[in-house]
């Protein structure tokens, strides 16, 4: 096996701004009872102990509930200008403190500096987007009328209630956070369960929003197994909004659709990027690094199957082997690594468990391939793995890890065909010259967001645009006018003047029949629609 040549230093310390006064400070933020029974968290990159938290009841769950609604009420009529303001001082103490945010992020997570600060840019834009544009999404809208001039419609959005939010360990701060600001901005509660893993990450947003001027209650934040509160969250909330696995994520469908309301999932992936034949080897070389390994591959839009075209496969894969062992693999608290460590012992399990499947029934190993204990016990090599078949569990299976399968394609039409064979459509990846003719690929592609000629940050970060998966990749878009109006109430009211449908006094109904049925023909030909 060929390891990663360039490797960190072993990390044995916490930053200095993890004081244990600033993590009682944040943990005491979790709704549960004072005498609620206490979970110890520990750090990916030690196996240190990181956080005691107070760890939530079903009981706490309902009255977390009910201190929501009975906040939303005042909230909802809060004006829109006044919630833009407060989002907006969110967004620059955002920026003003990231420092304490990318020290949370990495302890948690095990990330690289490098990865938290995408996820600290991602919460400011998307709190300035939604600070400005939720008056204008919010706002009355006029609709066509059943009979024109005669009918006044107006389209009215209000907010559900009370929203529920289950976000992952793996983007502690974007996922959190990212999902409650459009549920806010509609006037909406917030309650919410973060992963226990990452829980810091996300009550310090919650700390700075209520700095900002959040009233206290509009937002909570529980934190347990979904095996002992999971059936309170659900019976809760005016809507369900979750992050996670599929497996979840069909019983969270299951269990919304029996209650009625409505749900956004975005779920499991198995992303695809596909390299043309007139692609910049170079630049695809470096995008395919930063598509593949980002957050040690834990990152649902991350790409773990790789198709390059048949004329520059084996230039290309020499390229990408060659960045991949370059990567600076290790645990450090500043901008120096590539790659950090994985975040749970059994993700470490899963990645080693792929691999090795994939190996003994015949792939080869072109980069990585294994553990490294000597920088952390949660480490693993950036791993490329050539002759992977359909007989092999990652084939088809998320790995959600730092490892990548790459295949060899002869036509446009055979790439299209292998990026598609799979149930889940979240994410993928194009690279070529002529943008036209990406485009015209990236069409063709089974997944809800498409990149040309970057990895995914280029769909994540066009938060005007909606983002979500199709498939096993869940339902529901975040982002965009999707991303906030998910998070209402359509009404449509409609004022009838003067005449309806109904014929005048004295006109027989055969006779109103033969007048509308011009009237709807004289519409049609002056293209009234």
């Amino acid at each position: 096996m060929t390891t990663t040549a360039h490797t960190g230093r072993l990390q044995t310390a916490l930053p200095a701004s993890l004081t244990p006064d600033r993590v009682a400070r944040l943990a005491a933020l979790v709704a549960a009872g004072a005498h609620a029974r206490r979970v110890t968290t520990t750090s990916p990159y030690t196996s240190a102990p990181l956080a005691d938290l107070p760890v939530s009841t079903p009981d706490d769950v309902e009255d977390a509930y009910a201190r929501a609604r009975a906040a939303q009420a005042g909230w909802a009529a809060t004006p829109v200008a006044d919630r833009k303001r407060i989002m907006l001082r969110f967004h620059d103490l955002v920026l003003q403190r990231q420092e304490e945010a990318l020290d949370l992020m990495q302890a948690e997570s095990g990330k690289t500096r490098r990865d938290a600060f995408l996820e600290v840019s991602d919460i400011a834009i998307t709190a300035r987007y939604y600070a400005r544009s939720a008056r204008r999404l919010l706002s009355p809208k006029r609709r066509k009328g059943a009979i024109p001039v005669l009918t006044h419609t107006t389209e009215l959005h209000h907010p559900k209630g009370v929203v529920t939010v289950i976000s992952p360990w793996n983007y502690p701060l974007s996922m959190a956070a990212g999902d409650a600001i459009p549920a806010l901005m509609a006037g909406n509660a917030v309650v919410q369960k973060p992963d226990t893993q990452t829980a810091l990450t996300a009550l310090w947003a919650l700390a700075l929003m209520r700095e900002a001027g959040l009233p206290g209650d509009v937002w909570q934040m529980v934190v347990g197994r979904g095996s002992s509160i999971g059936d309170a969250l659900m019976a809760g909330g005016d809507y369900m909004m979750f992050t996670g696995s599929t497996a979840s994520g069909r019983q969270i469908a299951r269990d919304a659709g029996e209650r009625l309301i409505g749900a956004s999932l975005e779920l499991g992936g198995k992303n695809a990027m596909v390299v043309l034949a007139d692609a910049d080897i170079e630049k695809a070389a470096a995008g395919a690094v930063a598509a593949c390994f980002p957050s040690a591959g834990q990152l649902c839009v991350s790409v773990e199957r790789l198709y390059v075209a048949d004329e520059i496969h084996d230039t290309f894969v020499t390229a990408f082997v060659e960045r991949t062992r370059a990567m600076r693999l290790g645990a450090a608290y500043d901008f120096s690594m590539d790659m950090g460590s994985l975040t749970t012992p059994s993700q470490l399990d899963t990645v080693i468990s792929h691999v090795d499947d994939a190996v003994s029934k015949g792939a080869t190993v072109l980069a990585g391939g294994r553990a490294r204990p000597d920088l952390g016990p949660l480490f693993h090599e950036p791993t490329i793995l050539a002759g992977v078949t359909p007989q092999m569990t990652l084939f088809d299976h998320e790995t959600f890890g730092p490892v990548v399968s790459i295949y060899r394609y002869r036509s446009v039409d055979e790439a299209v065909a292998m990026a598609n064979a799979t149930p889940y459509g979240l994410n993928a990846s194009v690279w070529g010259r002529n943008g036209a003719e990406a485009r015209k690929v990236a069409a063709r592609l089974h997944a809800g967001t498409v990149n040309v000629n970057e990895a995914f940050a280029a769909a994540w970060g066009s938060i005007d645009a909606p983002m979500g998966g199709v498939g096993d990749s869940g339902i529901g878009r975040r982002h965009g006018a999707d991303g906030l109006l998910k998070y209402t109430e359509a009404q449509t009211v409609a004022h009838q003047r003067l005449q309806g449908f109904a014929p005048p006094r004295g006109v027989e109904h055969e006779l109103w029949a033969r007048i509308l049925t011009r009237a709807f023909k004289t519409l049609r030909a002056v293209g009234v629609r």
